[in-house]
């Protein structure tokens, strides 16, 4: 089984990545057009007894889950396996735990695309596996109970947005007081009453709030997330982990590690996920480069009772990294960049002489390269947890501990 869930083939000295096909299968395959090292499944002749019947009639054209198909116990141990191996390619070894189930009640956030085709034909729904085809959908499996309406929300507001013929992406997240929709296309300006027919639809489907590249367009409450005791109102298109679970669970994770800390750097903040939960003991800087976020995360630390001293500035941490010298003050450090890592920041961080720094990350490869760097500068890898919050796909959370 390859790194992206595709079952893999030896032919002479070519690999050959099949998706949606298992370990020890014979399969029909055909070609897959610009892409000369994959196929595409056609039957399946010789099944493996680790196959199981898909949760989604989608499945296998929709591109959002590669691997409903796998036994639990197989795709437990397979996704676990990516971050030893990650680390291990790097020369690195830990106690890595066993996978963490955080996929809780579903995903609380979905992008939908949606595209006119030939002839004003609208398509709504997720983008099929490596191209920008629609594939159409009435509901998802995968997504929170809260989200059960969003599918209609997004093909009601693609409707209204057709004629201009721009492609869009209907960014939909759950929050306490209904749904926060963000839209990203349709060109730089919209005709009056098409603003007009937007929020009567907002209106009538109760949204939270309707935003258009994050300007906005109607408000019935501010949308909300709880951080911890914090209440978070969300910027426009904001960055939270895809389930609740999953947040609590890394979030968890990190404050067991950080422990009796008096004193945290939380880089890469975002609105507060760690930073907010963190501060109910510990004294906290936080830096992320999203100015809405880190201004969301202030005025929640202002309006929460009972928070130790909270800080954020908005800092671009890939050009201008926390040096060593600024990382002198803390006990602890929380690291959670985005997928591509940070090694300008994990550079100056194994220059630091701070006693703990707690990684989180979504990709095993740059978590394992980042943490490569702490480890030449003098950091010892304790400990390894990944977290599955995104089930079916090859994505997986993972939280580390290193000490000096």
């Amino acid at each position: 089984m390859g790194h992206r869930g595709d079952g893999v083939a030896e032919i002479g000295d070519q690999l050959i990545y099949v998706p949606y096909t298992l370990p020890g299968e014979t399969v029909e395959v055909d070609a897959a057009p610009g892409h000369p090292d994959r196929r595409r499944l056609l039957a399946v002749d010789v099944a493996s007894p680790d196959r199981i019947a898909a949760i989604c009639p989608h499945f296998g054209t929709c591109g959002g889950c590669a691997l409903q198909h796998w036994t639990a116990w197989r795709y437990r141990t397979w996704k676990r396996d990516l971050v030893v191996e990650a680390l291990g390619q790097v020369g690195l070894e830990a106690e890595v735990d066993d996978l963490v189930d955080a996929h809780g009640a579903g995903r609380r956030r979905a992008v939908f695309h949606a595209r006119s085709r030939t002839h004003g034909i609208l398509e709504v729904g997720f983008a099929a596996a490596r191209t920008h085809r629609i594939v159409a959908i009435d509901r998802c499996p995968v997504l929170a109970p809260e989200l059960d309406g969003a599918v209609d929300v997004a093909w009601d507001l693609a409707e209204i947005l057709t004629p201009e013929g721009k492609p869009l992406d209907i960014q939909v997240t759950t929050t306490e007081t209904g749904l926060d929709v963000d839209i990203r296309g349709s060109g730089p300006l919209l005709r009056p009453e098409a603003v007009s027919r937007l929020a009567q639809a907002a209106a009538s489907h109760r949204l939270a709030r309707l935003t258009r590249h994050g300007e906005l367009v109607m408000q019935r409450a501010a949308p909300v997330v709880r951080i911890g005791r914090a209440q978070v109102v969300l910027p426009p298109g904001a960055f939270l982990q895809a389930t609740a679970e999953g947040e609590a669970q890394l979030a968890r994770l990190v404050a067991g590690h950080v422990g009796a800390a008096k004193s945290v750097a939380d880089l890469f903040a975002g609105v507060g996920t760690f930073a907010l939960r963190l501060a109910e003991r510990s004294r906290v800087v936080a830096a992320d480069g999203d100015a809405a976020a880190v201004a969301a995360l202030l005025q929640a630390a202002r309006t929460t009772s009972g928070l130790k001293p909270v800080t954020a500035e908005r800092r671009d941490l890939f050009r201008r990294p926390f040096v060593a010298a600024e990382l002198a003050p803390f006990q602890a450090i929380v690291f959670d960049p985005p997928r591509q890592g940070a090694p300008a920041q994990a550079g100056e961080l194994a220059r630091s002489a701070v006693a703990l720094v707690v990684a989180v990350s979504c990709n095993p490869a740059t978590l394992a390269r980042d943490v490569r760097i702490l480890a030449d500068g003098g950091y010892r890898l304790e400990h390894v947890t990944p977290v599955d919050q995104f089930r079916y796909t090859p994505h997986v959370e993972i939280v580390a501990r290193l000490v000096r």
